[in-house]
């Protein structure tokens, strides 16, 4: 019995190096574009641990759980790391970067997350990359939740390692994701005595033995079908036109955003900057009195298909997610998370308006095209 998941030809050489290919044009980028088999921890992990040692001068940002995870892994690798950790309510400006330099001149090596879907914030990148630039420090971002929601440029924006995944605003899986890495940041690998070698982690193996090697054998048997549904993410982005699906991103977070604030009940954004939101997820802070986890679950109930979640750790007393990415993405479901949410407030006793929310909601959904 034929499957369409199963008894698949092998994927050659030739197309895995188009989707790379495929990529590097979603990212508009010359660097080497690497795709690993793996979650994006994976090449997060692998590439701080591969660029950076015992003689690094790392600058970390912390705007949310990630960028606290890449300063547990710098120190691991022997780096001195120096943190910038500004509230999760807004985001980090390239002052705060210049100043950091000022204080820190021998800094080498500069992590950053551009959107934190965690927190619902997202990070200037553009300016924030001619300041490293500009210091010759080498840069790390990690756009897992940014790219297909907001531009992601590696070249133009200066970041040397850039790591990307699917399974946000491209609409896919979560267990392939892609690198594009500098000349300067694989200089800095193969400088590095601890790079990781004959490992999952290596970034290196990969550059040798396929990069180098001209993309023509694969290393090993890759992940058959999270790479076909990359290809098909690619391939439906570029059908599309990534300008309208940004904008559809973009759309969806200024009509959580004016829908939230329209609907009452004590409901606010959490990220208080409309200029500090991303277009990936709107976070939300829930009144007094009233516990984010179980008013998620009160208006779960009405749909369970919804995607609403509590913050994560302290932040499930307080916060609550919208994660209107991808397929989430529609005036529907927008429409249909602030009814859920305004049901559940009004069983806790507090005063809503369902209709200014969907009036509000669909007014802002005009304003993100």
């Amino acid at each position: 019995m034929s499957h369409p998941f199963l008894d698949l030809p092998p994927l050659s050489a030739e197309r895995f190096a188009a989707i790379e290919d495929g990529v590097a044009r979603l990212l508009d980028t010359r660097q080497d574009v690497l795709i690993t088999q793996g979650e994006a921890l994976l090449p997060l992990e692998g590439a701080i641990r591969a660029a950076a040692g015992p003689g690094t001068v790392a600058l970390n940002v912390i705007t949310g759980p990630y960028g606290q995870t890449f300063g547990n892994w710098l120190r691991d690798a022997g780096a001195t790391v120096h943190d910038i950790s500004v509230p999760f309510h807004t985001a980090v400006t390239a002052e705060q970067i210049e100043e950091a330099f000022a204080e820190h001149p021998e800094t080498d090596f500069v992590s950053l997350v551009h959107a934190e879907a965690a927190t619902g914030n997202t990070n200037p990148v553009a300016e924030i990359g001619e300041v490293v630039r500009r210091h010759g420090a080498l840069f790390y971002l990690d756009a897992v939740a940014s790219v297909g929601a907001e531009p992601v440029l590696p070249d133009a924006w200066g970041v040397d390692l850039c790591v990307i995944g699917a399974q946000k605003a491209m609409g896919g899986p979560a267990g392939v994701s892609a690198i594009s890495v500098s000349e300067r940041a694989w200089a800095r690998m193969a400088a590095n005595p601890n790079a990781p070698r004959r490992s999952y982690l290596s970034l290196l193996d990969w550059k040798e033995r396929w990069i180098d090697a001209g993309r023509a054998v694969l290393p090993h048997a890759p992940a058959q079908l999270e790479m076909l549904a990359l290809e098909a993410c690619l391939e439906r982005i570029e059908s599309a036109g990534l300008a309208a699906v940004m904008a559809r991103h973009r759309s969806a977070a200024l009509a959580t955003r004016a829908g939230a604030v329209a609907l009452g009940g004590g409901l606010e954004p959490y990220v208080y900057e409309e200029k500090d939101a991303a277009p990936v997820a709107t976070t939300l802070r829930v009144p007094a009195g009233v516990v984010a986890s179980e008013l998620v679950t009160g208006a779960l109930a009405t749909d369970p298909a919804l995607p609403l979640v509590a913050g994560g750790g302290a932040l499930a007393k307080e916060m609550v997610r919208v994660n209107h990415y991808g397929a989430d993405a529609t005036p529907g479901v927008v429409q249909g998370s602030l009814a859920a949410l305004g049901s559940a407030l009004a069983e806790h006793g507090l005063t809503v308006d369902l209709e200014a929310a969907r009036r509000a909601a669909a007014e802002a959904w005009g304003q993100g095209r």
